[in-house]
């Protein structure tokens, strides 16, 4: 995710460490919490919501905030790692499917979209857990979403150059041209209310928005599309 032009807020301490779900699984009066946190930000449209407000709607008392989390840090953290969860399952699925590069990209594209707008709070949590939150707390952000996502787009264009329908291009390059337009869309919804209209994001913007995404991002990257050099090719010097 591109980082915040703003100036950062001051770091919150460092949180609990996000258990490994497949050893640890998720306490009941846990899980409600994380239900009411990200029931909250839907209904709130932002992810300024308190822990007391959280416990309020949860039914649970608030001093079980820190016990299964520690503080509001962690608690935000188990919460995007809840819903990471299964779009890294749906990575995995996609790129082990019988399926030519180019659809498993077209797939990928839809998928990122598709996800943030099913969890419309999921854009502007991960932009605060990395730029407000603890450093501990970027570096699990990291490694539960961002690097293992990155793996992914890495390993797909991998495929579709030995496939011979991508050319080369730099992957994190890619990787940032790619998931940073498809997270502005989300992240900048007031500056984006200009075009959009009072409606929003609506499902038509969404179907749309996957459309044109797709259609940019495979014109400039299939073989057959565009008579580019790769990325790793160093371009003639113009002489003027």
């Amino acid at each position: 995710m591109s980082p915040t032009l703003t100036a950062k807020a001051p770091r919150r301490p460092p949180s609990k460490q996000v258990p490994d779900k497949d050893t640890a699984p998720m306490n009941a009066t846990a899980a409600k919490l994380l239900v009411a946190a990200g029931d909250l930000m839907i209904e709130r449209n932002s992810t300024e919501v308190s822990l007391s407000e959280i416990a309020q709607k949860s039914g649970v008392n608030a001093a079980l905030v820190k016990y299964h989390f520690g503080n509001k840090d962690g608690l935000l953290l188990a919460l995007l790692a809840r819903d990471a969860a299964s779009e890294m399952a749906n990575l995995a699925f996609v790129l082990d499917q019988p399926i030519s590069p180019t659809e498993k990209m077209r797939r990928h594209i839809a998928g990122i979209i598709n996800a943030y707008y099913r969890v419309p709070y999921l854009s502007r949590l991960i932009h605060l857990l990395l730029h407000q939150g603890s450093e501990e707390t970027s570096k699990e952000v990291h490694r539960f979403f961002i690097n293992p996502l990155f793996d992914f787009v890495r390993g797909l264009l991998e495929q579709g150059v030995e496939a011979g329908e991508f050319r080369k291009v730099d992957p994190a390059l890619f990787y940032i041209s790619l998931n940073g337009a498809c997270d502005n869309l989300f992240y900048g919804r007031q500056m984006n209310a200009r075009f959009l209209g009072s409606k929003g994001i609506t499902d038509e913007v969404r179907r749309q928005y996957i459309g044109h995404m797709t259609t940019l991002f495979l014109g400039g990257l299939l073989t057959d599309k565009a008579a580019m050099p790769s990325d790793t090719e160093r371009p003639s010097t113009a002489k003027t």
